[in-house]
């Protein structure tokens, strides 16, 4: 076990969002940025952005790394877009304001079809239909989730019924 593999979860954790290099077995170096580290293998899983290209992700095994040097801090805009990278491609296409409206025009749709509706999560993002069902942004039928297989599907007829008539 090399000392990378030694560390702890939260040695690790203090190289998110960073630039690092990392210098592997055969002398081999990557750069980029770390967007995790896995905590049972060490693997490291970088993201770089080549010139007007999507982001290019690199994995290294944990038992290969020997050595990992930040290079710099990434700042609030560089956080953002690594956290944008594996952020489903709906969600990046709404501004706050718009989820916002999309979120209370269901809830209301909702309420109006006596369908209980309340919302949770600390900043009231997530709509919860009758304690059973959650709905995330950007409230379509694929951000429905619930262990009910069939409220499940009857919610997510109900929610695509809705948008086709909102278009």
């Amino acid at each position: 076990m090399n000392d990378w593999q030694k560390k702890s979860p939260l040695d690790w954790e203090t190289y998110l969002n960073k630039l690092v290099k990392v210098i592997a077995v055969e002398k081999l170096q990557y750069e980029g940025w770390v967007l995790t580290v896995d905590p049972v293998s060490a693997s490291i899983v970088l993201a770089t952005f080549p010139e007007n290209e999507k982001a290019s992700i690199s994995f290294i095994m944990g038992h290969a790394v020997q050595e990992v040097e930040i290079l710099r801090e990434g700042d609030s805009h560089m956080k953002q877009r690594l956290a944008r990278i594996f952020a489903p491609e709906e969600s990046q296409a709404y501004s706050p304001e718009e989820l916002e409206k999309r979120k209370n025009a269901l809830k209301t749709w909702l309420e109006t079809n006596h369908i209980p509706v309340a919302e949770q999560g600390e900043l009231g993002r997530t709509l919860c239909v009758a304690g059973v069902l959650t709905i995330d942004p950007p409230y379509g039928p694929e951000q429905c989730s619930s262990s009910n297989e069939i409220i499940l599907s009857r919610v997510q007829g109900l929610v695509q019924g809705y948008l086709e008539k909102q278009h």
